[in-house]
Formats: C-alpha cells, sequence, structure tokens
C-alpha cells in the first residue's frame, strides 16, 4: 500500500506547482496509484470541508494563493501613477495579496473600477506581493446583489435580501467560492441574463452570519455601495499629519469657545461662545463665535485623503458604527475640538441686534481650544437649574450668555419662519451584544435648538461672505414645492377640516399656518408627514436658488467639514477668498464644481437610504419577538397592493397587503389616497388611526407585516364574497395574477 501524504505535504505542494493541481497531477507526482486514490480523494474532501483548498473543476488550489490567471478590480492609481488591483477571487484567512498591474505599450487605458482577467506571477517584493499582465479586459460595473446563499447541488442560489422583490441568482459550483449554506454574500452577475431560468451570478465576498446582530449595518453599507475602507495611501498621509501651530493664525485660545454635542458624539467639530455687545451702537446686542475644525489644513486638494472625502461625500451614521468621511487620525484627532487642546479652526464672530438680527461679521483662521465638551442633556439641565460638577463653573460666564443669544435669535426666527416640522426621530438603543435593547424618540431640546441656531446664522454668514467676494462655492438649495403637490396637500388638509392659503405666493409661514391648525389634533402627524412629502430634496449646486425650508436667500454649509465635503469646499474657499495661505479652492475645483455639487448630493441621498435601511432592520429584529401582538398606529402611505401603517410606539412602518382586507375587492384612488372596499364601501385613507397585529417580521429585509383589526375604534367589517357580476373574466384572471404576484413578493421577503 502506498503512503498517503500528510495534509500539509499536499498543500505544499499545490502551492510549488499551482498549474498541476487536480487530482491526478497531485496523486502521479506523489506515486499513488489504483484502490489508494480512494484514500487520496478523502484527504482532499478534508482539506476542501476545513476550507483549506477550494475545488475548481477538477483542480484544487491552495484557498491562501491566488491561482495563475485571475480576474482582478482595477483601484485608483497612486501617488506615484502606478495600478494596483484588488484579486476578486482571494478568499484566504490572511491579508489579501497585494497585485500591481504591469502594464504594456499596446494594453488599453486602465481606470478605477475596471476589471480584467490577468495572468499573475507570484513575486517577493516590498510593497506588493504578485505582479499582473493584462490578458483582456473583461468590463466595468456589472451588477451587484446582496443576499443569502443557499446551497444547491450544483452550486446554489443567491436570495436577495432587499425589499424590491427582486429575483433569485443562480450561482454554479465554481463561482461559489467557499460560501456556505445561510452565508450573507456580496456576488456580481457573471453573464447576461437568459430568457430562461435564473441569471448567473458569481460570489465576490463572503460577509458572515446574516442573523448576527453587527451584519445589519454591514448589510446596508454593501448594499448601497458606501466605501467602508480607506486607500492606503490616505491612511499613510493622515498618519503623517502633526497638530497646526499658531504661526499666521488668530489666536482664540483666550475665548472660552466650548462644544456642545451628543453624549454618544463621535466627533467634535463646531464649538460656540457667545456675550453682551459692549459696543455702544448695539443697546442689548450679542457678540457670537463659533469656530469650525479647520480640515482644509489637513486635507489639500487633489491628495489621497482628498479623494477619498470626495468619494465619500459625507460620513454615514449607523446604530452601531459610522463610516467616516475622513480617518480617524483627523475625525476623531486632529480636527476634533477636544477639551483642553489646541486646534486650528475657522471661526466667525457674528454680531446681532437685541431682535436676533445679524448685524455683523468677520471671519478669521485662528487656533482656539475648548473649555469644555458637553453634550446636550447636561447643558440643558444646567440652565434648568440642576448644573452638575462640570457645567456649574461654567453657568454664569459661558452657558447663560449662550443662552441669551439664543433667545435674541428666537425673535427673529419667529419673524423668518422657518417650516417648523413636528416629526419625532427615532433612536436605536443597543446593548453590549449588539442586539436592540429598546426603540425612543430623541428629546428636543432647547440646548439642540440653540446650536442649531447659531450654525445657520454661521452658515448664512459664509454664503453671504463668499457671494460678496464673488467666490465660487457650493450653496445649499431647496427649492419650492411643486404646484402639484402642494395642491394635493391642500386637498388633504381640506379633508381634515383644516386650510392652505391658495392664490398668492406660498411661503413658509403658510405651510407653519397649516402645521399650527392640526396641532394637538388626531390628525396632525398625517398633516406633518404630508407637508414633508410636499417638499422637494435639498441639494448642492453652484447656483444659488434660495432656501425655502429655511426662509433664506443665501445658505450654504460651513459648520461640518469633518462629515461633509460640501463643507470643506466652502473652507477652501473662504480660505482663498481671504488669502490665508496656499489651501484654497483651486482653479481645477471650480472647474468641477458642478460635478461635486451633484456627486455629494448622490452621496448624501445615498447614506440616507442606508441608514433608514439599517433602522428598518434594526426594527423588524426588535419586533420579531412580538410577532401576534396588536399595536396602535397610523396609515402613513397607500398603494394599489395595500396601505403602509407607522406604528405609534416605535415609529416602524409596515405593509397591510390589499389581499387580507377581507372578501371583497379594493379600488385604488390614486388622487384621492384611498382604498375602498367594492362592497362595504371600507375607505381606507392617509392619516387614520388603526389597531393592526403584527403576523410577520423578517429582520434580514426590514420588512414588517400586518394584519388591521379596526379602524379607529371601529372592528373591520367583513363583506360578502366579492361579485363577479359585471367582472369581465379577464380582468378577474388579471386581478388574481396581480395577487399572486404579491404573495410571491411577500414571500421573498
Amino acid at each position: 500500500m502506498t503512503r498517503i501524504p500528510s495534509k500539509q505535504e499536499i498543500l505544499d505542494w499545490i502551492s510549488a506547482h499551482p498549474t498541476q493541481s487536480s487530482k491526478r497531477d497531485i496523486a502521479k507526482a506523489f506515486g499513488i496509484k489504483g484502490s489508494d486514490r480512494i484514500d487520496l480523494k478523502r484527504v482532499l474532501k478534508e482539506l476542501e470541508g476545513e476550507g483549506h483548498l477550494e475545488k475548481r473543476k477538477r483542480t484544487y488550489r491552495d484557498a491562501d494563493h491566488l491561482p495563475p490567471v485571475t480576474v482582478l478590480q482595477i483601484k485608483a492609481p497612486n501617488q506615484d501613477g502606478d495600478l494596483f488591483a484588488r484579486p476578486l477571487e482571494w478568499h484566504g484567512d490572511g491579508v489579501e495579496p497585494i497585485v500591481l498591474v504591469i502594464p504594456r505599450a499596446s494594453d488599453p487605458a486602465l481606470g478605477e473600477g475596471d476589471r480584467v482577467l490577468a495572468k499573475l506571477t507570484q513575486v517577493h517584493e516590498e510593497d506588493h506581493n504578485y505582479e499582473a499582465r493584462l490578458i483582456r479586459r473583461i468590463g466595468s460595473n456589472p451588477r451587484r446583489i446582496l443576499g443569502i446563499f443557499r446551497k444547491g447541488a450544483e452550486g446554489g442560489r443567491i436570495v436577495p435580501i432587499d425589499k424590491s422583490g427582486s429575483n433569485e441568482w443562480m450561482v454554479p459550483e465554481d463561482a461559489r467560492h467557499g460560501a456556505k449554506d445561510g452565508e450573507l454574500v456580496e456576488a456580481e452577475q457573471s453573464g447576461p441574463k437568459s430568457r430562461i431560468g435564473l441569471p448567473r451570478a458569481r460570489i465576490v465576498d463572503r460577509l458572515g452570519d446574516p442573523s448576527a446582530p453587527k451584519a445589519v449595518s454591514l448589510i446596508a453599507i454593501h448594499q448601497h455601495g458606501i466605501p467602508d475602507a480607506f486607500a492606503d495611501a490616505a491612511i499613510e498621509e493622515a498618519d503623517r499629519c502633526k497638530p497646526v501651530g499658531l504661526s499666521g493664525r488668530e489666536d482664540l485660545r483666550d475665548l472660552p469657545l466650548i462644544t456642545i454635542d451628543p453624549s454618544d458624539a463621535r466627533d467634535h467639530d463646531d464649538a460656540c461662545f457667545a456675550q453682551a455687545d459692549d459696543d455702544p451702537k448695539n443697546p442689548g446686542g450679542h457678540v457670537i463665535w463659533v469656530a469650525i475644525a479647520d480640515v482644509a489644513a489637513y486635507v489639500r486638494p487633489g491628495s489621497a485623503l482628498d479623494r477619498e472625502a470626495w468619494k465619500r461625500g459625507n460620513s454615514s451614521y449607523f446604530p452601531d458604527r459610522v463610516v467616516p468621511m475622513l480617518p480617524d487620525r483627523l475625525s476623531g484627532d486632529l480636527c476634533s475640538l477636544h477639551e483642553g487642546v489646541p486646534r486650528a479652526c475657522l471661526a466667525v464672530r457674528m454680531q446681532i441686534d437685541a431682535k436676533g438680527h445679524k448685524i455683523g461679521h468677520r471671519f478669521v483662521r485662528g487656533l482656539m481650544r475648548s473649555v469644555a465638551s458637553l453634550n446636550y442633556a447636561e447643558v440643558q439641565e444646567a440652565v434648568d437649574g440642576s448644573p452638575n460638577d462640570r457645567t456649574e463653573p461654567l453657568l454664569d460666564d459661558v452657558l447663560k450668555p449662550l443662552f441669551a443669544a439664543y433667545n435674541a435669535l428666537k425673535q427673529a426666527r419667529d419673524i423668518r419662519q422657518p417650516l417648523d416640522l413636528d416629526l419625532p426621530e427615532r433612536r436605536i438603543i443597543l446593548a453590549d451584544d449588539g442586539k436592540v435593547q429598546s426603540v425612543a424618540f430623541r428629546d428636543r431640546l432647547d440646548a439642540h435648538r440653540l446650536i442649531e441656531e447659531f450654525m445657520i446664522l454661521a452658515n448664512v454668514a459664509a454664503a453671504e461672505t463668499l457671494t460678496e467676494k464673488r467666490s465660487p462655492l457650493l450653496f445649499r438649495v431647496h427649492e419650492e414645492p411643486d404646484p402639484k403637490k402642494l395642491e394635493a396637500l391642500r386637498e388633504t388638509a381640506q379633508s381634515a377640516g383644516f386650510n392652505l392659503a391658495k392664490g398668492q405666493v406660498l411661503q413658509t409661514r403658510h405651510l407653519n399656518a397649516l402645521l399650527n391648525q392640526a396641532a394637538g389634533t388626531d390628525e396632525a402627524e398625517l398633516i406633518n408627514i404630508s407637508t414633508l412629502r410636499s417638499m422637494t430634496q435639498a441639494y448642492y449646486s453652484p447656483e444659488n436658488f434660495g432656501h425655502f425650508g429655511l426662509a433664506l436667500a443665501k445658505y450654504a454649509h460651513f459648520t461640518s467639514p469633518i462629515r461633509r465635503y460640501a463643507d470643506l469646499i466652502v473652507h477652501r474657499a473662504l480660505i482663498a477668498a481671504h488669502h490665508w495661505g496656499d489651501d484654497g479652492l483651486t482653479a481645477d475645483e471650480i472647474e468641477r464644481l458642478e460635478k461635486t455639487a451633484e456627486h455629494i448630493s448622490e452621496t448624501e441621498r445615498r447614506s440616507m437610504m442606508a441608514e433608514r435601511d439599517t433602522t428598518d432592520r434594526y426594527l423588524a429584529a426588535y419586533l420579531s419577538e412580538r410577532v401576534g401582538t396588536e399595536f396602535a398606529g397610523r396609515i402613513s402611505g397607500i398603494a394599489r397592493f395595500g396601505a403602509f401603517v407607522k406604528l405609534e410606539e416605535t415609529g416602524a412602518d409596515g405593509l397591510i397587503p390589499v389581499r387580507t382586507l377581507g372578501r371583497e375587492f379594493f379600488h385604488f384612488d390614486a388622487e384621492a389616497g384611498t382604498l375602498m372596499g367594492s362592497d362595504t364601501g371600507l375607505t381606507i385613507a392617509l392619516g387614520q388611526q388603526v389597531t393592526v397585529r403584527l403576523t410577520e417580521a423578517t429582520a434580514v429585509t426590514g420588512g414588517l407585516q400586518f394584519e388591521l383589526l379596526s379602524l379607529g375604534d371601529k372592528p373591520l367589517p367583513r363583506g360578502p364574497a366579492p361579485s363577479r357580476r359585471g367582472a369581465p373574466k379577464r380582468k378577474l384572471l388579471k386581478s388574481k395574477k396581480k395577487t399572486d404576484k404579491l404573495k410571491r413578493k411577500l414571500r421573498r421577503q
């Protein structure tokens, strides 16, 4: 009997002979013949099951090494112009190999995101492990899928995790790449969709257990394509950064500036201070200082840090993590205004009169030192008469002057009348193991409103200064509502017994009058939600179209350059306009402003969707243990296939499928936003109070499904079987097809 080689001997052979790794090659190398091959096959199966080997057709390869021919995704060029690539077929346990692409004169130009088939040579260089030579480019940006892998006889399939009801995908065995049944995976389309059967995909990343609590935000990050890993060059740049000194800056270290943030804040990029104005020409007035971290001093135009920040557009915040726009060396350290530490800043000194109107301002590039890092709750408690050890020494000289200035600003706000929606914000509270501990609504304190008013005032000052200096910048734009949406809002208001002014130029004060009419009534939430839905979405633009919601003619984002790229652009514009250094807005950036505005408007929407999806999944996980429980809620949306309900207790949204509403047909009126029963006349409309029973809660998709029990205080009537008289057979069949389609959709959820 021939000796069967050990597992390590087999792995060593495959590593040394990657092109001779079939079972026949291995048997020949170790002189294994006849029935002894059965034992060799058993050892290879064990290595495969342990994850050490991956079977590809009739060959095996070491999972910790790349095959000689593989698919690569091109990364952005580094500072030296070298092209590196990510190996899409890497599934080892160690550090991902670094692949340097060696171009030839005849090769096509390659850019970031391109996918290529390449021949690899293993090397032992200081900065890379493999060198790649192009065989052919195989296209870029194939469709990405995120879902649960289900193993099958010929590979498996991927069940998408989104709520859109999209198709499943087939994964051939040689494209599985070690994925296990039930794992969360990311895949990409591997060929054109055929007319018969499921589309094909290849797995490019294994993300682990989808039911793990800490996978919730990871799902959203991957699903929405949010970059969550910084390029090495950016990290290296951040690590080389040193604190900025006083040279050429105004010394603000004697000003008692403080930061006020949530108790769980991950960074501190704004500080403020206020005092009574001693100018005799401004009796009862105030001086307000707002100081913002000088991110532009560290993130130079065109640098690796700048490219990464532009790509992200903004930070994305989730209950268990943050995907920052800048590496932690900057966002959590050098650009965070920590207590007692000198920090570079851009600051604005603003004068307001006794009625809160800004009568003057000037910007400086300075060096500040925060005297305290406080949170909203302790600041509010201090001014309400319960200071703690941290706030008591600051109460008279710092906190009370801040609130005196805020009280003046409130007067100006009341005259300006910005849109005053009352929409409570949900807060997901996690336990140490990542599971949802509770769901609450965030408090709205005067301390929150104070900081908001100070930041708005500083943003206005930035927009006015740059406009006056004829400097290009990015405005924050919020255009007037669409007339059709306003008419729909007006009809909703009238149906609830309220009035919205008509026949004049709409202003925010007219909308506030409607909101005040509804305040305290059962229809308050309906009117607030309907008003919000009538608004256009704010965006960034190099052209100024005003900010309707804030009732401001000029507005820009200046106060959060750690987490928004738009603010960094405004900082650079201020630096260039004041000739404060060589790190201001460049001619190239000015030329690209429109593209930048479009890009960061899109990344903002991307983050909002990812954050919302994450909240939905956490809420579904939280409620999954309460299936069968009855809840109070309100109708928040109407569609042909059912009604959406927002629960009062948690703010969670879910669907009442139209098929569960009784044995009658329900007619959908898009203009009125109603579903009406053909036999009973039962009408379901926006804003109605309902009692529902939770029937399904799918954590992986964030989907909730309810059964309607009552409308208001009236139980849901059960109508007779629907009459077929007057309903053509073709129409009935069409209706059944739609119902079946919805059933399939709900099963996939």
